[in-house]
């Protein structure tokens, strides 16, 4: 695609000379602007969107037209639903949008790691609050399935209970928009480092959201660096919660070790913050396979993402949706039609006759 070298050799070498939260901000007031008119979202679409009906999929009682969706992390304040189908996603996930207003962390708190095909970052959750996204939803009509991530306030100062009724204020105020509801209990950017994933947490978190309403699916978005013996334990208490639809893995990872670059030049850049990308590729992967293997809740994979053979890789795994951001970034938007292409020829060379054939396929076994 002409606009995949466009962006490789002109934009991407721009973009790459400017801090990453300000190229974002940029970006993304760009595709609000560009998601307003009926004839630039016309225009983008001619530019960016494939369809092909081997890619449609019926998930969790949902309908996607193609298994690319943006992960939370992208549009923090709900913002860019109107662009994103035309760049050719089958999903987005909004957020993560917390109780609260939150500011997040001390800037900079983004830095790319391109040897590694990475982003170090530690946002911090920032988001303009659920009630302030609440009143820019109230009256919009998603163009393609959309789901709400929920998240606690990035505030220190609250303690085990008022960290569970923050979640509950976001759950209330957002849960009846979109097409799904995902409680993110992964962050690993909070002030506090308080994570609701480990399961002496998770399970009170569990118990309080159990008595609201749950009228859609519910994911649970978990990180990557679990244990097998760790991840176990949550699938047990998870398996107990007949509500919860399913999980997004994963998050950042935590994890500096093993990689081209030394731990000590990433701790130089900030201490503080989880990898994205490659780095999180594996233990994805590993996660998704062993899931998939212990329950029978539905996985949506997401990290690593580059082209159609990682797609591919995490259906063979277990995944029955998946995310991606930093690939986007790395390879340009055209990289969401180049994957949807791939996956495509890859089924057929692989004798499937659409992806419903292989999600259900893997499934079963």
């Amino acid at each position: 695609m002409l606009f995949n070298y466009f962006y490789k050799f002109i934009l991407k070498p721009l973009f790459f000379q400017i801090d990453p939260e300000e190229v974002h901000e940029r970006m993304t007031s760009f595709g609000v602007l560009l998601g307003k008119s009926s004839l630039t979202r016309s225009l983008t679409r001619q530019f960016f969107q494939y369809k092909h009906p081997a890619l449609h999929l019926n998930v969790a009682g949902l309908s996607f037209e193609n298994p690319l969706g943006l992960a939370a992390g992208f549009d923090k304040n709900a913002r860019l639903y109107s662009i994103l189908p035309e760049v050719g996603f089958g999903f987005a996930e909004l957020g993560s949008i917390t109780g609260e207003v939150c500011f997040g962390n001390p800037k900079p708190r983004v830095f790319r790691i391109p040897q590694e095909k990475s982003l170090l970052i530690n946002y911090g959750l920032c988001n303009d609050g659920s009630e302030v996204i609440v009143k820019r939803l109230k009256n919009v009509t998603f163009p393609f399935p959309v789901g709400i991530s929920i998240a606690k306030t990035n505030n220190s100062s609250l303690n085990f209970k008022e960290s569970i009724m923050d979640y509950r204020k976001a759950y209330r105020n957002l849960h009846s928009f979109g097409a799904y509801t995902t409680i993110n209990v992964s962050c690993p950017n909070t002030l506090d480092g308080q994570t609701f994933g480990h399961p002496e947490n998770l399970k009170p978190l569990l118990d309080f959201l159990s008595k609201e309403k749950h009228s859609k699916p519910i994911f649970l978005k978990i990180k990557p660096d679990f244990l097998p013996v760790q991840m176990k334990e949550i699938i047990s208490i998870v398996d107990t919660y007949p509500w919860i639809t399913g999980y997004i893995i994963s998050n950042l990872t935590l994890h500096r070790e093993g990689l081209i670059t030394g731990k000590e030049t990433l701790d130089a850049l900030s201490l503080k913050g989880g990898l994205s990308g490659l780095p999180v590729q594996k233990r994805s992967n590993d996660l998704i396979k062993l899931t998939h293997k212990h329950t029978d809740k539905i996985i949506i994979g997401c990290g690593g993402i580059f082209n159609g053979q990682d797609a591919y890789d995490k259906f063979l795994y277990g995944a029955s949706l998946l995310q991606l951001i930093t690939g986007m970034i790395y390879e340009g938007p055209g990289v969401i039609s180049t994957i949807n292409k791939e996956l495509v020829m890859l089924l057929e060379k692989n004798g499937f006759k659409n992806l419903q054939e292989l999600v259900d396929s893997v499934a079963q076994h």
